[in-house]
């Protein structure tokens, strides 16, 4: 579909017949209407209506598995089950039942959910379903239970572990016989019939663990295991992690009760990187082989998988500057590796999550943006290229690198048919498509709404649940047929006097969507949101909602989601969102338009999308402000201090104040080491620019923030003060770098928000 490039006038595109009911309905009920508070976003039930979170296909297709909410703690949740051919809901663990479900994560456990950003969230939080469909693993409060379907409900439960210390990343193995775990840094495996633990991996401790993912790994190449069960169940493939080589940062983690010294291995851009080893060993006797990872150390163990007939692995190993991605076939019992493929690039290649095999002996799809564009690709056994199976100018795209959910959800091996995620219809949308990856033809669209889909398909592609919602209407979720015709629906969601969101819809101001041109004309996508009530000849001020970071999912979707914007607006505000060049998923020449300068064409694109704001005749062009968080800070600061005259006001939390102080694998990809790009690392400093701010800034920031260090915004105060510029600051003693999420630290850091820009714009 070609997309426009004219900019379209938000105050005249049309209303959807649904939402031009559901208000004149409310209309015609006065005490029904009721502007947001933010409470009431972190409150209890969830705004946004129920849904179903990590929903899965059970093996044998008689049942989804899914986690939902307590009606009255929105962020605890249960483990549901829907019966398909009964069609009916039934809970199946109530976290609150399990008498360690209180119990505080260990140290490691409370790391890998800060680096998954599940850190807010409480009871059962992932579980997994054995390969026969009766038996579901439940994680809780740092043991493991086993749920079996077939028994009666009162003698269901069964306790795995029972133990001091903490098991994490529980799994079972594939055929279902064993349950394994990570537990003080080694890998055990424990058999569900009788109970018998057996180590696999030699014990780990001190700075060296085995199974478990380094830091750079779960926080920037979203690998958040250290183990791979062999399908055959006979080997576990595993990591040694040795952080003896990253340098130790010592600092502060100020909380409300005091202040400790906290000695943290963070390895900074530009410096050593944990030493990464790859193993495999048999579940029970036998010595474990190391897999020959290549004569240079200094590189990242991206991606494990088994092939199908379990004799070796397919290992991706990605290259310190990231320019080059290699497939390596690993033989499981000698360790001795091969190159499959390489990909190059003169920028960055992304680590392949697409790599999917489709028959017995190894044939492989997988992902490249070797045209400009990530598309799929077919290749034999033993690396040789087949065909391309998709081409054009969109991404074959999942529907965010953050959260691990891979474009490809389905492969027919007897027909040869895909099912993948992609953006071909908008860069705003995400549909459901399938083609032959035996034979040439166009992707078919299956998903039928326009708006937001996520999908899950079952094993054997017989259905789908369909997650679908558009900028006005929360998400439903829909069982279908491979063609999209719907089978059932599981949650029907509708904005009904029964919803949550009910008594704020009147209230609702709708989004509109439109295109600009950057410099280069390159298209951008904005959304805007109009204040509420607005009148005619009357002007209104802007908040600019930005991140803008590189190879991260666009904030401009039609989907439904940011009810802090929508509390804005109906605090008497315009929300303004623009997708700058460097988002993800526009193609290659888009997303790497900040390549080692980042802070500059990000805030060319948002100073397009001031210039366009103040063309328009209900804002006040004086009165534009702008706020982000982590990124989204970086260039709140950026564009206050390089654009003073386009951005009034400006919030900035929790940002990236100099990328000196970033971590290896995300600052390298877009910037290379400070030794290569010394001018770029100045260039993109905030201090550098620091002389240029004129407005009034507040400054935000975790005290034990362990991903963007406090040290950014200290550094950033100090050369502030030094310049004797005037500026606020709001800490959090105690709060990581996803407090927003957080109940207890959310709502004050969003009043706050609101409060600095009703007192300065």
């Amino acid at each position: 579909m070609r997309q426009s490039n004219k900019r379209t006038d938000p105050m005249t595109a049309p209303r959807t017949p649904r939402f031009v009911a559901c208000l004149l309905w409310l209309a015609a009920t006065p005490s029904l209407a009721a502007d947001l508070t933010i409470e009431r976003l972190f409150s209890a039930p969830e705004l946004s209506g129920p849904t179903l979170r990590g929903a899965a296909f059970s093996p044998d297709g008689r049942r989804i598995t899914y986690l939902r909410a307590k009606e009255n703690a929105k962020d605890h949740f249960d483990l549901w089950s829907y019966d398909i051919k009964a069609g009916r809901h039934a809970r199946l663990v109530d976290s609150a039942l399990l008498a360690t479900a209180d119990e505080a994560p260990s140290p490691e456990e409370a790391a890998r959910r800060e680096r998954q950003r599940t850190s807010a969230l409480g009871g059962i939080l992932e579980y997994d379903l054995s390969a026969d469909g009766r038996h579901i693993l439940v994680p809780l409060g740092g043991d493991l239970y086993l749920y079996d379907l077939d028994a009666p409900r009162a003698g269901a439960v069964r306790r795995l572990t029972r133990t001091p210390a903490y098991e994490t990343d529980a799994r079972f193995s594939p055929r279902g016989r064993y349950v394994s775990f990570v537990r003080d840094a080694r890998v055990y495996a424990v058999e569900v019939a009788g109970g018998r633990e057996i180590a696999v991996s030699p014990a780990g401790g001190g700075l060296v663990s085995y199974g478990t993912a380094e830091f750079i790994a779960q926080e920037e190449m979203n690998r958040n295991t250290g183990y791979w069960w062999s399908p055959d169940e006979r080997r576990i493939a595993f990591t040694r992690v040795d952080d003896s080589p990253v340098a130790e940062v010592e600092r502060f983690e100020i909380t409300a009760e005091g202040a400790k010294a906290v000695k943290q291995r963070y390895p900074a851009t530009g410096a050593r990187n944990a030493d990464v080893q790859l193993f495999v060993a048999p579940v029970g006797e036998g010595a474990a082989v190391r897999v020959d990872l290549g004569t240079d150390p200094d590189t990242y163990l991206a991606r494990v998988q088994w092939l199908p007939d379990g004799s070796s692995l397919a290992v991706q190993r990605q290259s310190r500057d990231q320019k080059t991605l290699t497939l390596l076939k690993a033989n499981a019992a000698t360790g001795a590796t091969r190159a499959l493929l390489e990909e190059h690039s003169d920028t960055w290649v992304d680590i392949c999550d697409e790599l999917t095999f489709v028959s017995d002996d190894g044939e492989f799809l997988w992902g490249s943006s070797r045209s400009g564009y990530q598309h799929l690709y077919l290749y034999d056994a033993d690396g040789q290229l087949r065909r391309q199976v998709t081409s054009g100018e969109w991404m074959v795209t999942g529907e965010d690198r953050g959260d691990g959910l891979r474009a490809i959800r389905a492969v027919d091996r007897r027909r040869g048919l895909v099912w993948f995620m992609a953006n071909l219809a908008s860069p705003t949308e995400r549909h459901l498509y399938v083609t032959s990856f035996r034979r040439q033809e166009a992707p078919r669209r299956v998903s039928r709404e326009t708006g937001w889909h996520t999908v899950r398909m079952s094993p054997d592609a017989r259905y789908y649940l369909d997650t679908h919602s558009d900028s006005e209407h929360p998400p439903s979720v829909t069982l279908r047929n491979p063609d999209g015709t719907p089978r059932a629906t599981l949650v029907a969601n509708t904005l009904d006097a029964s919803h949550p969101y009910a008594p704020y819809l009147a209230s609702h101001q709708p989004s509109r969507f439109g295109t600009l041109k950057a410099r280069d004309g390159q298209v951008l996508y904005y959304q805007l949101t109009p204040a509420k009530d607005m009148q005619p000849g009357r002007r209104y001020p802007v908040i600019v909602d930005v991140y803008g970071g590189p190879s991260v999912l666009g904030r401009v979707r039609n989907a439904w989601g940011n009810l802090f914007r929508q509390y804005l607006a109906q605090s008497g505000y315009v929300v303004f969102t623009l997708d700058n060049r460097g988002t993800a998923f526009r193609g290659v020449q888009f997303d790497t338009a900040a390549f080692h300068r980042l802070g500059t064409v990000e805030v060319e694109d948002q100073v397009t999308g001031a210039e366009y704001l103040r063309s328009l005749p209900f804002v006040d062009p004086q009165r534009i402000g702008i706020w982000g968080w982590s990124y989204g800070g970086y260039m709140a600061l950026m564009s206050m201090m390089q654009a003073p005259d386009h951005f009034a006001v400006g919030v900035a939390g929790a940002p990236v104040t100099d990328f000196r102080l970033y971590d290896t694998h995300y600052t390298e990809r877009y910037m290379g080491t400070p030794a290569e790009n010394p001018a770029g690392y100045e260039a993109s400093s905030v201090m550098t620019h620091a002389a240029g701010l004129r407005g009034p800034l507040l400054i935000m920031h975790g005290m034990a923030d362990d991903n963007v260090l406090f040290t950014n915004s200290t550094l950033l105060m100090r050369r502030l003060q030094d310049l004797r510029k005037p500026f606020d600051v709001m800490p959090y003693p105690g709060g990581k770098h996803a407090l927003l999420r957080h109940a207890d630290m959310g709502p004050h850091a969003y009043m706050t928000v609101k409060r600095f820009f009703d007192e300065h714009l």
